[in-house]
């Protein structure tokens, strides 16, 4: 049986706490005492332990929260955690609000959220939303940053927020980057995740060094860092530095044509509101305006969008199309599938899913859960990586759900089983253009950005 609060190390380790540099810092904890926090919500327990917040686990309560009683606009968070077990996770909120009639009168704790996550999912980090819209920038965006929080140990948490931009730091390492127009300021409130069983031991996490300042000016992210932009069409200073292009400006079909014309096609789509849109000819494929593609072809590339299908809608976002092909109907190509799997037939057809939202069509299911799915009518984020040695990587709202290396054997395996088969060299094309597919389903896109990768 693990003795955790007994243990000799640990207890050595949280006396022997990190003191900070104080210059310009205030101290949100005192070390001894909870002056200027409240609780909020749930039954866990929170009290001071050696220097530290601990947060104790009640089963069968909801989310736990112990908020500042201070709101804060634009600063930095720095503060320490340490979570007992990997069965068991945390956050820490910012820019929150509390919603005192919210869960049947019982209240509603809401707004942006730091994830702490030990488990083998390793998203620590990563930005939630919590009460409102679910993950905002699952670590999964960002693999590289996800080897960093260390389990056992106490982990340095920081997180920058100005205006509308907020990022995030674990152990020094930037983690996530999201830039949104909802919350522009509110408390910080630590959290204790609900548990739904007792444990032979009690899940705790522990808070100290907590302490923050103002912050008028960001440092920069390591080039080509990927931001999750919830402002449509637009980009930001640091993502036009690190190589970042609109495919799409909101405003006209510049850099788009039709696949196989000359120019974009005078029906079938429409850009209104900011969108991009492929018109309803009632399932008709390239039926009305067709296909269209990027008059530049890319090589090895990051592109994100946006899409929102209507009911029963089909379309997908094809890369490495060469239009050599010269076929009827839809242009030829590797295809990220957009589709409502619910209502649309093709999501019953193919081999084991393959024809899914976000799989590679006809080739290889995207592995997702139904919760990272949104719904008719509202915006998924799609996105896929192809590097410069041909792995490709597919997501789906921030989380990857297939990769392959394009032109393998195991690929041209799958090719050969496929409608492709009949296409010599079938995606292997060295450069391609982008295609947004008429499938005759109603289908808008919008935040198309792309970034070459050398």
């Amino acid at each position: 049986m693990k003795k955790f609060l007994l243990s000799v190390s640990f207890i050595i380790f949280i006396c022997f706490t990190t003191v900070f540099g104080q210059k310009n810092w205030t101290n949100l904890f005192d070390g001894t005492t909870l002056t200027g926090w409240k609780q909020l919500t749930g039954k866990a327990t929170f009290e001071v332990f050696r220097g530290a917040i601990m947060g104790t686990a009640v089963p069968n309560s909801p989310n736990s929260f112990l908020a500042t009683e201070t709101e804060y606009g634009d600063f930095v968070l720095e503060m320490e955690v340490y979570c007992s077990d990997t069965a068991f996770n945390s956050g820490i909120q910012f820019r929150s609000h509390f919603d005192p009639a919210g869960n049947g009168g019982k209240g509603k704790v809401y707004g942006y959220q730091y994830e702490i996550d030990p488990s083998s999912r390793r998203w620590s980090g990563g930005i939630y939303d919590e009460g409102r819209r679910d993950w905002l920038y699952p670590l999964s965006q960002n693999p590289k940053a996800q080897g960093y929080y260390r389990l056992k140990e106490f982990n340095k948490v920081r997180i920058e927020c100005i205006g509308n931009e907020s990022r995030t730091w674990i152990n020094g390492v930037p983690a996530a980057c999201l830039v949104d127009m909802i919350d522009y300021q509110g408390f910080i409130a630590l959290q204790v995740h609900a548990v739904s069983k007792p444990s032979l031991e009690p899940y705790r996490v522990f808070f100290r060094n907590i302490r923050i300042k103002s912050l008028s000016k960001f440092d920069d992210l390591p080039k080509g860092f990927y931001v999750k932009n919830e402002i449509p069409n637009m980009l930001t200073d640091f993502e036009m530095k690190s190589g970042w292009k609109l495919l799409f400006n909101g405003e006209s079909s510049k850099g788009w044509r039709g696949a196989y014309k000359d120019s974009f096609p005078s029906k079938g789509w429409e850009i209104n509101d900011g969108n991009i849109t492929v018109l309803s000819s009632e399932g008709h494929e390239a039926a009305n305006g067709g296909d269209i593609v990027t008059l530049d072809q890319y090589k090895a590339f990051d592109l994100s969008f946006d899409f929102r299908i209507t009911a029963g809608a089909n379309s997908g976002v094809k890369y490495f199309v060469t239009l050599k092909e010269k076929n009827e109907g839809s242009a030829i190509g590797l295809e990220y599938q957009i589709l409502d799997d619910s209502l649309h037939p093709d999501a019953k057809l193919g081999r084991d899913g393959d024809r899914t939202m976000a799989s590679l069509y006809d080739l290889i299911p995207a592995a997702k859960q139904a919760r990272f799915i949104h719904p008719v009518g509202k915006w998924n984020t799609g996105r896929i990586i192809v590097y410069p040695n041909n792995h490709v990587e597919h997501y789906l709202n921030g989380i990857k759900v297939l990769e392959y290396e394009r032109g393998s054997p195991a690929f041209r395996a799958l090719v050969a089983v496929s409608k492709y088969k009949v296409w010599p060299n079938f995606g292997e094309a060295p450069e391609g253009h982008i295609l947004l597919q008429d499938h005759g389903n109603e289908v808008s896109f919008r935040s198309i950005k792309i970034r070459v990768l050398e």
